[in-house]
């Protein structure tokens, strides 16, 4: 960010290279790792198959059901049914009402004993919350509504997502591997984008206002933001793969609940480790993925590697919290 600073041509062609050869390990890891999945995905889901196969009637004379209410205005069931309203809002809100809760009260005690950032938010400023919140709402239904009825047509004519037949399990599967790993390429470098000194200021600031983050500030972000980095990347992989309703309901829902999993601000029991992302809140400059790939790829997680947050950012499977069985240095204390 400092003024005045001009790289040689020299470190420039240096620069770029690095640029592009990690671009090409992570082209050749993720593609590696696809290959592997579809390699060896038969006999790893057999099991999961055989059950998926017996429940499956069920549901397909449930959504025949559902689709007979609804024939010739399939789109409303699309546009009601899935992206910011419904489901995937349900999910939301009903984990996030929860989360509120100890936020808001400190209660349960127990809980906040599972505080990634101590100090923080005990309790939650109730004005910035109020004003974060109308931000999410505007942000949901005022934007991602409008994307999710833009895009309906577009379904349409790739493959039809309100079609009779649901799809099969190993299909599902191949859809969410896709799903994550399109989410993933499209945040990170979205995301590093938007810290640029050229759109950080005006646009992605706003998300960093909340330095410890709680789960509802997941979508709290400057329209541009929300559009770019929340909607996009996550829109796109049903897009290209022309999918079932069933298959983005369940996507959109998932990826509400991991990105607030992620704002939440408590490492709890059993659940995926926030870690990574709370530091990213903390520090700004490291940790701008999701899954941390491209991250390792481009060393934009070496600082945080070297912290007691990189311990801790394991699945949590007994109930003494990380903290106190990973605690800080007596330095920092």
């Amino acid at each position: 960010k400092g003024g005045g600073f001009k790289a040689s041509p020299g470190q420039t062609a240096l620069q770029e290279g690095h640029i592009w050869g990690s671009m090409r390990r992570t082209v050749l890891i993720l593609g590696s790792g696809l290959l592997l999945f579809v390699a060896f995905w038969n006999s790893v889901t057999w099991h999961l198959q055989r059950f998926w196969g017996a429940s499956g009637y069920f549901w397909q004379a449930q959504w025949e059901r559902l689709l007979s209410t609804y024939e010739g205005k399939e789109w409303i069931l699309f546009i009601t049914d899935s992206g910011a309203t419904l489901v995937p809002s349900l999910f939301f809100w009903c984990f996030n009402g929860l989360l509120l809760v100890v936020d808001t009260t400190g209660k349960p005690n127990f809980i906040s004993r599972y505080r990634i950032q101590a100090g923080k938010n005990e309790p939650v400023d109730p004005v910035k919350l109020r004003q974060s919140t109308r931000t999410v709402l505007f942000n949901q239904f005022m934007i991602s509504l409008p994307m999710i009825v833009f895009l309906y047509p577009f379904l349409k004519w790739w493959g039809d997502p309100c079609r009779r037949e649901l799809p099969t399990f190993h299909w599902f599967l191949l859809e969410l591997v896709i799903f994550t790993l399109t989410e993933e390429v499209l945040f990170y470098y979205s995301h590093r984008l938007l810290h640029h000194p050229a759109f950080y200021k005006k646009i992605h600031k706003k998300h960093h206002e909340w330095t410890a983050p709680i789960g509802v500030i997941s979508l709290y972000a400057h329209p541009i933001e929300h559009v770019a980095s929340n909607m996009l990347p996550t829109i796109l992989g049903p897009l290209v793969m022309g999918s079932h309703l069933s298959s983005i309901t369940t996507w959109f829902s998932l990826a509400l609940i991991a990105t607030t999993i992620s704002h939440c601000g408590y490492h709890l029991p059993f659940l995926p480790s926030p870690e990574f992302h709370d530091y990213h809140h903390l520090k700004f400059n490291q940790c701008y993925g999701v899954l941390g790939v491209l991250d390792h790829l481009h060393g934009t997680d070496t600082v945080f590697k070297q912290t007691k947050a990189y311990e801790r950012h394991t699945l949590l499977l007994g109930f003494t919290p990380l903290s106190e069985s990973i605690p800080d240095s007596l330095k920092k204390m």
